[in-house]
Order: C-alpha cells, then sequence, then structure tokens
C-alpha cells in the first residue's frame, strides 16, 4: 500500500492564537483546493500535516463545553498569565500549557478514510502505543474521548485529552498530552466537563521530567504507522 506524505512541522513553544490562526490557514488551503478540484480536469490532492507544538497557559472551550466548568473570572485569570479562548473544536473545557504536548492534524480524510469515530481511535490507539513504551499502561474510557489511567477503579485519571473539527472530511484542532504538564492549572477548570475523575501527567506517573524531543518522536512513529503515512519534516 502507498504510504500517504504527511508534512510535519515543530512550531516549539506559540501562543495559542497564532497557533489556531495558522490551523486556520492549512485547513482552508485544503478545503479551497477540493472545491476547485470538483471543476479540474486533473485533480491537485491537498497536503497533509502535523503540528507539534506547546503553548503558554491557556484554558479553551469546545462548541459543547459549558462555561461553568471554567471556575475563573478575568481577573484570576490575569494573575496566572493565562488566556481564556471559546474555539470551534468539539468537547468541553479543558488546560493547555508549557510541558504538554500538543499535535494539530490537518488532514484530508477523503485520502485516508471517511470515519470519524475511526480516526479519533487511531490517535487514542498512538498515544497508548507511546506510553506502553514507557511502562505506562494507558487505556480508553468508554463514551469519553482521549486516553485514561486505571479507569474501572476510583483513581481514575486522564493523561491526554482530545477535541477535533472536521468539515468537508478535513480535520484540525487535535491532542493535548500531558507530559511534564504543571497539572496545578487543572484546579481551574472541571476538565472535559468530567467532575468525578482527575488528570495526571507522564511525569507524575513516571517521578522524572520527560524528553519531549524523544517523546515527540516516539508518537510520531506511532501516528504514521497506524495512518500509514510517510512524515516529511518541514523546516520552519
Amino acid at each position: 500500500m502507498t504510504k500517504i506524505k504527511v508534512y510535519v512541522r515543530n512550531l516549539g513553544l506559540m501562543d495559542y492564537k497564532e497557533a489556531w490562526d495558522f490551523q486556520e490557514v492549512l485547513f482552508k488551503e485544503i478545503v479551497d483546493l477540493k472545491i476547485a478540484n470538483r471543476e479540474a480536469s486533473v485533480p491537485i490532492l491537498p497536503k497533509h500535516h502535523l503540528l507539534f507544538c506547546e503553548h503558554p497557559h491557556v484554558f479553551t472551550l469546545g462548541r459543547s463545553g459549558k462555561e461553568e466548568h471554567f471556575l475563573l473570572n478575568e481577573v484570576s485569570l490575569k494573575k496566572l498569565n493565562a488566556s481564556f479562548y471559546k474555539i470551534n473544536r468539539g468537547g468541553d473545557i479543558t488546560y493547555h500549557g508549557p510541558g504538554q504536548l500538543v499535535v494539530y492534524p490537518i488532514l484530508d480524510l477523503d485520502q485516508i478514510f471517511t470515519d470519524i469515530h475511526k480516526y479519533l481511535r487511531l490517535l487514542e490507539e498512538a498515544v497508548i502505543a507511546t506510553l506502553a513504551e514507557y511502562g505506562i499502561n494507558a487505556e480508553r474510557s468508554k463514551g469519553e474521548t482521549g486516553v485514561w489511567l486505571d479507569i474501572n477503579t476510583p483513581n481514575a485519571r486522564k493523561i491526554c485529552a482530545m477535541g477535533v473539527k472536521t468539515s468537508r472530511w478535513v480535520t484540525m484542532h487535535g491532542i493535548g498530552f500531558n507530559v511534564n504538564t504543571d497539572l496545578s492549572y487543572f484546579n481551574h477548570i472541571i476538565p472535559c466537563g468530567i467532575p468525578d475523575k482527575t488528570v495526571t501527567s507522564m511525569q507524575k506517573e513516571l517521578g522524572y521530567e520527560i524528553d519531549l524531543e524523544e517523546l515527540k518522536s516516539k508518537l510520531l512513529i506511532h501516528i504514521s504507522s497506524l495512518f500509514n503515512f510517510e512524515p516529511v519534516m518541514h523546516l520552519n
């Protein structure tokens, strides 16, 4: 089977709105090209993208989220040196910050498979497989998107959140993977709108700081394997 090229960008620590705007540009390029291809005698296939980054402290509320799950006012938000955005992904409220690996796949699923459920499950599987390399046994929670630890126990905790947007089978937004994340920021929200479960990070579980570049490489390998991608590194 021919592998699908995906262009990988390491954006480093990037302001959330700047990264969101960049996603929108890539997203629009793919959608516009797909529309133009309807009239083209020789269609041009859109490019796929994977964006890796971290964000300064920011809280984001998805389309289906409830504002009461955000526990801060403007004054306390400013004291934390954090931002807040209502955004166009699915899901409820979450936090992004330094030490958390954020991955934004901008993909044309028409070229891969047209199944959002499968898309989310494969993203989860890539994270689960990556965690297994570090000796962390992670799993899914029925009816709750993301990756969890000890899900059927009173100590159930989430290590990776997911929220996506799709239109014309083009994806954006993605995953927030708690690696070396300062988990105290989650005390200011009801994470993903689920009040009876906590969050965790790789650093908390393992007791040491994780090499983020090494982790990024491992996660990319698993995403590429599961989606049959050929990664092409983009020099920014």
